[in-house]
C-alpha cells in the first residue's frame, strides 16, 4: 500500500490498488483463523489423538475427527514449515485403514462463521468466487482432496490438487465459483465447512469441480493418507479469500489472531502454583463464585467448562487464608462475555466475604467453549 500528497490542501490519502495484495487494516480478507497455525490454546504444542467423531484440536479453531477403531491418526503443531512460516499441523497415522468403509471418513476441517460469509452471497445469483490457497507437504505422492460444503451438507463442492515430490512443501491454490444454489447461513451458525480428505469412503465421495446437492467430504480418486502406516500429512498457511486468484497470505499480529480464536474457545492456564483465575466472593461456608470476564465476546454462550479434572489443583483465598477445593470447579451461569465459576471446599469459608479463585500448581486451567 502506498501514500501520496495531495499538493493543493496537504491531505495524506492512502491508494488501495494494492490492497488485496497483502494483510489490510480495512476488512478481513482470509475468512479462516489461524491458518498459520500460531495459536494453540488447548495444548501447547503436545499431540492430539483421532479415533472418533469427536472433534479433536491440535490447534485452535482446525480440528480432526473420523469415524473410530479402523484407523488412527495423530495430530500437532508443528515447526516443520516453508520460508515465511514458523508452524503447521501434521497428521501422522499410528492405525492404517486400508480398506475404507462406504461411509467412514478421516478428516482435517475448520468451520467458518456465518457472519464471516455472508458478503460471499452464496445461494443467490449474485455469489461471489472465492480461491483456496494453502502450503502441504506428505510423504506420499499423488492427488489429494477436500471439500467446501453448506451447514446442511446438502451443498458440496469436492476439489482437488497433486502433491508431486514426497516430504517438500508445495504451494496449492483452488478457484471455486460461489454456489448460486442451496442455504448458507450467514449468522452465528456455520456458514461454510472445510474439510481436507485424510481418506473418505465411496459414500462421501463426489466428482472434484463442481458444486453439488449431496452430502461429500472428499473427492473421488483422492489419495487415502489413513491406509499407510506413519505417513504424514502437513499444512499450513491456509486461506480462503473472495478472490479468482490466490494473493499473499494474509499476516495478522499475534494479538489480533488470538483474539479472533478466543471468540471460540477461551482458557486460563496457570503458569506456577497461587495463580489466580479472577475474583468474586463467598456466598456460604462451602461455596465462594468466581466471576471471569471473557477478553473478547464470544459466539454464543458456552457450552461447558473446562478443567484440570482434579479438585486439589484449585483453591479459594480469603484475606490470607487458602482454602484447597473439594471439588473441580464448576460452570454456574454464563453469557458471552462473562462466566460464573463456583469453587467448592468441604468447610471454613465466611459468607460475604470477598475471594479470590486460584491454582494450587501449574497443572491447573479453566477453559470456555463456543465452537461451532
Amino acid at each position: 500500500m502506498t501514500m501520496t500528497l495531495d499538493g493543493t490542501n496537504g491531505v495524506t490519502f492512502f491508494d488501495t490498488s494494492l490492497q488485496g495484495a497483502a494483510a489490510s487494516p480495512f476488512g478481513l480478507k482470509n475468512r479462516l483463523i489461524n491458518g498459520a497455525m500460531v495459536i494453540d490454546q488447548r495444548n501447547a504444542g503436545a499431540a492430539v489423538t483421532v479415533n472418533s467423531n469427536t472433534a479433536q484440536y491440535p490447534v485452535d479453531r482446525w480440528f480432526g475427527a473420523g469415524t473410530a477403531a479402523d484407523g488412527v491418526f495423530t495430530l500437532d503443531q508443528n515447526t516443520t514449515a516453508p520460508t515465511g512460516f514458523i508452524n503447521s499441523v501434521v497428521a501422522t497415522v499410528t492405525t492404517a485403514d486400508a480398506n475404507i468403509g462406504a461411509t467412514q471418513y478421516y478428516l482435517f476441517n475448520q468451520y467458518i462463521e456465518g457472519y464471516n460469509i455472508a458478503d460471499l452471497d452464496w445461494g443467490t445469483a449474485n455469489a461471489k468466487t472465492v480461491t483456496l490457497s494453502f502450503w502441504t507437504r506428505s510423504s506420499l505422492t499423488g492427488t489429494f482432496g477436500g471439500v467446501i460444503s453448506n451447514s446442511g451438507q446438502n451443498r458440496s463442492y469436492p476439489f482437488t490438487y497433486s502433491i508431486s515430490v514426497a516430504n517438500t512443501y508445495e504451494y496449492k491454490t483452488i478457484t471455486i465459483a460461489g454456489d448460486t444454489s442451496g442455504t448458507w447461513l450467514t449468522d452465528t451458525g456455520i456458514g461454510i465447512r472445510l474439510h481436507f480428505d485424510l481418506g473418505v469412503g465411496s459414500t462421501y465421495r463426489g466428482t472434484a469441480g463442481a458444486w453439488a446437492g449431496a452430502t461429500y467430504l472428499g473427492a473421488t480418486g483422492a489419495t487415502n493418507v489413513i491406509g499407510t502406516l506413519n505417513a504424514t500429512f502437513y499444512i499450513t498457511g491456509v486461506q480462503l479469500e473472495q478472490n479468482t486468484s490466490a494473493t499473499p497470505f494474509e499476516r495478522r499480529l499475534i494479538g489480533q489472531e488470538l483474539a479472533n480464536c478466543q471468540r471460540y474457545y477461551y482458557k486460563i492456564q496457570a503458569t506456577a502454583a497461587d495463580s489466580p483465575f479472577s475474583m468474586g466472593s463467598v456466598t456460604t461456608t462451602t461455596i465462594a463464585d468466581i466471576i471471569v470476564p471473557f477478553p473478547v465476546s464470544m459466539r454464543t454462550d458456552p457450552t461447558a467448562l473446562e478443567q484440570s479434572g482434579t479438585a486439589g489443583d484449585y483453591r479459594v483465598r480469603t484475606g490470607i487464608t487458602d482454602t484447597v477445593c473439594s471439588s473441580v470447579p464448576t460452570l454456574i451461569n454464563k453469557t458471552t462475555t462473562t462466566s460464573q465459576v463456583r469453587f467448592t471446599v468441604a468447610s471454613g469459608l465466611t459468607a460475604g466475604n470477598a475471594a479470590i479463585g486460584r491454582s494450587v500448581n501449574a497443572t491447573a486451567y479453566l477453559a470456555w467453549s463456543a465452537e461451532l
